[in-house]
């Protein structure tokens, strides 16, 4: 059966990870949260003091992480490892979301994390959801997703999230970190976020997981069968 690969890019809270999940599960893809590559390296910089326009602490940190995916489980998704440490609950804190796009930002970090990224969906079958997929890590991946949503609904359903890991903040608080991160993302002048040429647009915001999952499945298998 042929294999192809699908870039995932969007908004923030848009349901862009728990879709890439589901339809790498379906289809038996190795799905990659690029998200939380950048996340744990916001997480060392914090934990390491690292000054963001120090280019050369940037570099000596960068040249001292290793970033992995493993299982704990077997039926859930991989975790992020940073240096061989399972950091899946770190990077998901409000503390690293308020840094995640400023560290997104430098050149260096992103071509350290798009030349790993790239090397992963060589032998096709992956699922890659992020920000610059469809535009810069697979600019000819055979299918190309953008998700947006209301940025109110976004800010709710990342409220719910974070409620759900025990982390209390106001739907006031979780939007303006959105927004701010949609700001920084589309503005950067290394790789913003945009909608790809070819890109399909997905609007969420009145879609279940399941409807918006089974969308990009029914594009993915027409690709797929060709």
């Amino acid at each position: 059966m042929r294999k192809i690969n699908i870039a995932i890019d969007g908004h923030s809270a848009c349901g862009k990870s728990t879709t890439a999940k589901h339809v790498a599960k379906v289809l038996g893809y190795t799905y990659i949260d690029t998200g939380a590559m950048y996340r744990a390296v916001t997480l060392y910089f914090l934990q390491h003091g690292i000054d963001c326009q120090d280019h050369l602490a940037v570099q000596s940190a960068i040249d001292a992480m290793e970033i992995t995916f493993q299982w704990v489980e077997p039926n859930d998704p991989a975790h992020t490892f940073l240096n061989g440490k399972d950091v899946e609950s770190d990077i998901r804190t409000p503390f690293v979301a308020e840094k995640v796009s400023e560290v997104s930002t430098i050149s260096s970090v992103r071509k350290f994390l798009v030349a790993q990224q790239q090397k992963m969906g060589v032998q096709k079958g992956v699922v890659m959801d992020g920000r610059d997929i469809g535009t810069v890590v697979f600019p000819d991946a055979e299918l190309k997703v953008f998700m947006t949503a209301d940025p109110d609904i976004r800010a709710q359903r990342r409220q719910e999230e974070l409620k759900a890991k025990g982390i209390n903040q106001s739907l006031e608080e979780v939007k303006d970190n959105l927004l701010t991160r949609d700001h920084i993302d589309s503005t950067r002048d290394d790789s913003p976020l945009k909608l790809a040429e070819d890109a399909v647009v997905i609007d969420t915001s009145h879609l279940s997981m399941d409807e918006q999952a089974d969308k990009v499945l029914q594009l993915a298998r027409v690709l797929i069968d060709r």
